[in-house]
């Protein structure tokens, strides 16, 4: 079956075209992008040839059937992704402020990514799973979050990890029991893949570095944190030890899914043994290349690929 299991959220993004566009009134957006957080990872774990699988509902339309061509055509299991008659497939609208921010409207709750129920999880996905693989912004109903925690709770019995991508998104916290399951798979988790957000929103008011020691510390399962830092790379920590990553030049297109990128180039370097600073290396080239390209997974790239980019491209010094 699969080493990787991801669960939650396959459905499209639809984007504002322009920089400062606002999202109230009328203007240029493009799509429909197939999107995701969990999709975007297991996509880009399959194009490094990890054996994924993703655990999903879509709706019977074009969104869906958008999503399930893009993930199939690059090898990710797609048997536990269920189609529901009466419900849409998700949608995420996004914006992008000049600051680098980013503004998202979702359509998930409602739509068919609502839908997962606890049948949809097949204990049999589990037996040769390694990790199960969860993003926070698919914790974003009291219904998924029970879901997952059931996903969690059968991968444990298995013998498998929890890897754990925090993925705050401020709009989706003010809902019921939201902020608390992230923190709750935060602790729980073996390998962690923050941002400096997300760590900031686990342990308020402290440095990056003093909130992975605290995790380190605290969190006896917790194997490592891969902290992506965007245009300044990326930080590698595991107990009494962290290594600084520099990032590569990047023409920066659409930011929305690098993170992901990174996140399962990291996680696959790991299953595969690969030397570490290798596994880093290649995992800042995939965000790297991800921002280059419009759509959270047009910029999702082979192990090839990577080793291209990497070969043709001195990275940046390291900043603070």
């Amino acid at each position: 079956m699969a080493e990787i299991v991801c669960i939650g959220e396959l459905l499209v993004d639809i984007l504002a075209a322009e920089v400062g566009q606002s999202l109230r009134a009328p203007g240029t957006l493009l799509g429909p992008y197939p999107s995701g957080a969990p999709a975007i990872f297991a996509d880009q774990a399959a194009l490094l040839g990890a054996k994924v699988a993703l655990i999903a509902t879509i709706g019977d339309d074009d969104f869906g059937e958008a999503g399930l061509a893009r993930l199939r055509r690059d090898g990710v299991e797609t048997r536990a992704i269920r189609k529901v008659r009466d419900a849409t497939t998700g949608v995420a609208f996004a914006a992008y402020a000049p600051d680098g921010s980013r503004q998202f409207i979702f359509h998930m709750a409602e739509a068919a990514p609502g839908r997962l129920t606890r049948e949809d999880v097949d204990p049999a996905l589990f037996a040769d799973c390694r990790f199960l693989h969860v993003m926070g912004s698919s914790l974003f109903s009291a219904g998924m979050i029970e879901v997952i925690r059931h996903a969690a709770t059968l991968a444990r019995n298995a013998g498998a990890g929890l890897s754990f991508d925090p993925n705050v998104r401020p709009s989706l916290l003010t809902r019921p029991g939201v902020a608390d399951a992230i923190r709750e798979m935060a602790r729980e988790a073996e390998i962690l893949l923050p941002s400096a957000e997300d760590l900031a929103f686990l342990l308020p008011g402290r440095s990056p570095e003093s909130a992975i020691e605290e995790l380190l510390a605290t969190s006896p399962q917790l194997q490592c944190v891969f902290l992506k830092r965007g245009a300044k790379g990326s930080l590698y920590a595991e107990r009494g030890r962290m290594v600084p990553v520099p990032p590569y030049p990047a023409r920066e297109v659409d930011p929305t899914g690098a993170g992901d990128c990174a996140g399962a180039t990291f996680l696959v370097g790991r299953l595969r043994g690969w030397p570490l600073d290798e596994t880093l290396r290649l995992a800042n080239a995939a965000g790297a290349l991800a921002v280059s390209a419009r759509g959270p997974m047009e910029g999702n790239s082979p192990e090839a690929k990577l080793g291209a980019f990497i070969a043709e491209t001195a990275p940046l010094p390291l900043s603070e």
